[in-house]
């Protein structure tokens, strides 16, 4: 595992960096979520062998550092992001980003285009109000989520038979989470769809066989996205069918 010293915030982002000479695919992960645990099973697929793979966690997720300081907004992930990569001089990447992560890579995209080759994006915040974990922690205040909120949280998802996604709720940090989910809450302006819409780049938008996929293909094919389907795939894709987002993802480059 690697670390980047952040000047501001005051901290370490760490990510996994695998080697390939084919061009790099990032993975961002979602909210409550971490790319070094997540998408370890996928990039091992042979549908995508030969990329070069940059896994990070995203500040207050995973491996990475929880400043207090850190406003854990959408675009101050995406900034987080872009330092790392320029960091590590990678331009034109392929950027997959999954639920909030989908949000943070369409920010990356539209703030520094110079970075973001190809955008791939898995079920992503695309408007305000969230999603159904966001709502209900930002309906509570920081003091109350950080307080109990959290824990309880992570007793939901336990209770419900999720224990994969458990382990990465309880490790993210509760600060991190309530801040990261008022913002999917409170959205963007212009919004991540009109954002996405915009963009001059390869785009795709991928999504699970049990998630409605014909509502999405409904609504991307006016703008020229294409639609890619995950079989048997729902929200938690990366977990429940790794393979099938590996091989679903190399169709979406191949495209």
């Amino acid at each position: 595992m690697e670390s980047l010293r952040l000047v501001s915030p005051n901290a370490y982002l760490r990510y996994l960096d695998f080697p390939g000479d084919k061009t790099p695919i990032v993975f961002i992960h979602g909210m409550g979520c971490a790319s070094t645990i997540d998408y370890a099973r996928v990039i091992a697929n042979p549908a995508l062998a030969g990329h070069r793979f940059l896994l990070p966690d995203m500040l207050g997720h995973g491996y990475s550092d929880a400043p207090q300081d850190f406003s854990y907004a959408i675009d101050a992930h995406a900034r987080t992001i872009a330092t790392l990569l320029d960091q590590l001089s990678i331009k034109g990447a392929v950027v997959f980003g999954h639920s909030a992560g989908g949000s943070v890579a369409i920010a990356l995209a539209s703030q520094r285009r110079d970075l973001v080759g190809r955008l791939i994006c898995s079920e992503s915040n695309l408007n305000p109000g969230g999603g159904t974990v966001s709502k209900a922690v930002a309906a509570q205040t920081e003091e109350e989520f950080t307080a109990a909120g959290h824990r309880a949280v992570v007793q939901q998802v336990i209770a419900t038979g999720w224990t994969s996604r458990a382990a990465t709720f309880r490790t993210t940090n509760p600060i991190a989470f309530h801040r990261t989910a008022r913002s999917l809450v409170e959205g963007s302006s212009p919004t991540w769809m009109e954002l996405l819409v915009r963009l001059k780049i390869p785009r795709a938008w991928i999504v699970g066989e049990k998630d409605a996929p014909d509502d999405d293909k409904e609504l991307f094919a006016p703008h020229g996205i294409p639609v890619f389907v995950v079989p048997g795939g729902d929200h938690d894709m990366a977990f429940g069918n790794p393979d099938g987002v590996a091989e679903t993802i190399a169709g979406a480059l191949r495209a």
